[in-house]
């Protein structure tokens, strides 16, 4: 758990002996796929990070209709705002698959970050590129159409995995449309005219980009 912790950008920086206090008020949980972390609306309590699995975070309409706002892996933290509100959680987080999570209790570790200047600083600059992240997000849900959407977001796996030429999808088809804020039938179809404008091909969970131009172009 420890070795997750030092690891995190969170806590980059922090001196063996603040990350050994940080590490004694961590708190390990597990949970099965699909299993519920929170609602929306639970007390904020604390806040969790990822030490393997995945966790999507997520909004629900009256309808019954889902909108994943995030994916969170392993080393990042999630859940982090009502920590320092003391709100509630403002959507919903389930496990993805077989997920163990690191909890940080929130008056403990409001506690510590009193006695380290620098955690404040990681924490803003995380809750910063995320704000950027949700403000991107917000924008191609708002003003892109859905081929856009697909293509910025290969282009950002394209960044975050370090390969231009090849990216790997970690999440279903399904979970990705509804990321992008479509259907999978819609997005499936997608696919396909990338594949025949020659933009991309498609093996599995492999996408290979084959015109980089194109999908910045599209995107």
């Amino acid at each position: 758990m420890r070795d997750i912790i030092v690891k995190s950008e969170l806590f980059g920086g922090l001196s063996p002996e603040h990350l050994d206090e940080i590490a004694n008020i961590a708190v390990e949980k597990k949970f099965k796929r699909g299993e519920t972390i929170f609602f929306e609306g639970d007390p904020g309590t604390g806040f969790y990070m990822v030490a393997t699995g995945k966790v999507k975070i997520f909004k629900t309409s009256l309808s019954g209709k889902e909108q994943i706002l995030h994916i969170f892996g392993a080393g990042e933290p999630f859940g982090e705002v009502p920590v320092f509100h003391d709100q509630p959680f403002p959507a919903n987080a389930t496990a993805l698959e077989k997920t163990s999570l690191i909890f940080f209790p929130r008056e403990r570790f409001v506690e510590l970050v009193y006695s380290m200047p620098s955690l404040v600083m990681n924490m803003l600059a995380v809750l910063s590129m995320r704000l950027r992240r949700f403000a991107t997000q917000i924008e191609n849900l708002s003003l892109k159409e859905v081929p856009a959407r697909l293509a910025g977001y290969l282009l950002y796996l394209s960044v975050e995995q370090g390969n231009r030429d090849q990216v790997t999808l970690d999440i279903s088809k399904g979970q990705l449309a509804s990321l992008l804020g479509t259907i999978p039938e819609t997005l499936s179809r997608i696919f396909a005219r990338m594949s025949e404008e020659g933009l991309i091909k498609v093996d599995g969970k492999q996408i290979s980009l084959l015109d980089m131009d194109g999908l910045e172009d599209k995107g």
